[in-house]
C-alpha cells in the first residue's frame, strides 16, 4: 500500500529529468499519473516505464486549449485530479543586450504562463473537491540572481510570487500550493 493510493497526479515536463523522476516516484507510491510533455515520444516512454497507471499526454503548457485538453483527458481516464506538478520549463541564457524578444517571451510563456494555465485548469476540479495539491518547480536563480540568466531567473521569481499568492487564495478550499527550488540538477534540460 502506497502513500498515494487512489490519488491522481498530472506532472508537466514529465518526459525527462526531474519530471520523470517525480512521475516514477508517484507511481511507485500508488498514484495514477498523467505524463505531460511537449515531446510526445518522451511522454510515451515514461508512461511505458510506469505501465497501466500512466497516461501519456502531449501538451504545450503555454497553450490554453492544450492545457484544458490535458486536464480533461486526465479526468476522463482517472476520474479526478488530486496533484499538479508544474514542472515544464524553458531557459534561454546570455546577455540581455543580445537576447531576442522571442527568447524572452518563450521563457515566460512556458515558465509563468504555463504555470498559471495549468493551475487555473486544475483548480476547476480541485475547488469542488475541496482538496488538492499544486507544486511549482521554481529555481534558486529565482531567489539569487545569476549573470546571463535574467529571463530564466525573472520567470522563476514570478513563479515563486505566483505560488505564494495562489496559496493564500485557495487555502480556504483545502488546496495547498507550494514551490521547490532545485539547484543544479544533471538533467537533459540543464545540459541543453
Amino acid at each position: 500500500m502506497g502513500a498515494l493510493d487512489g490519488k491522481t497526479a498530472i506532472v508537466t515536463g514529465a518526459g525527462s529529468g526531474i519530471g520523470r523522476a517525480i512521475s516514477l516516484g508517484f507511481a511507485a507510491e500508488g498514484a495514477s499519473v498523467a505524463i505531460a510533455d511537449i515531446d510526445a515520444a518522451s511522454a510515451d516512454a515514461v508512461a511505458k516505464e510506469i505501465g497501466d497507471g500512466a497516461l501519456a499526454l502531449t501538451c504545450d503548457v503555454a497553450d490554453s486549449a492544450q492545457v484544458e485538453a490535458m486536464v480533461a483527458a486526465t479526468v476522463e481516464r482517472f476520474g479526478r485530479v488530486d496533484i499538479l506538478i508544474n514542472n515544464a520549463g524553458r531557459a534561454r541564457g546570455g546577455p540581455v543586450s543580445r537576447m531576442s524578444e522571442e527568447d524572452w517571451d518563450s521563457v515566460f510563456a512556458t515558465n509563468v504562463r504555463g504555470t498559471f494555465l495549468c493551475s487555473r485548469a486544475v483548480l476547476g476540479k480541485m475547488i469542488p473537491q475541496r482538496s488538492g495539491v499544486i507544486v511549482n518547480t521554481a529555481s534558486g536563480i529565482g531567489i539569487r540572481p545569476r549573470p546571463y540568466m535574467a529571463a530564466y531567473g525573472a520567470s522563476k521569481a514570478a513563479v515563486i510570487h505566483f505560488t505564494e499568492s495562489l496559496a493564500l487564495e485557495v487555502a480556504r478550499y483545502g488546496i495547498r500550493v507550494n514551490a521547490f527550488t532545485p539547484g543544479v540538477t544533471d538533467t537533459p534540460f540543464w545540459r541543453a
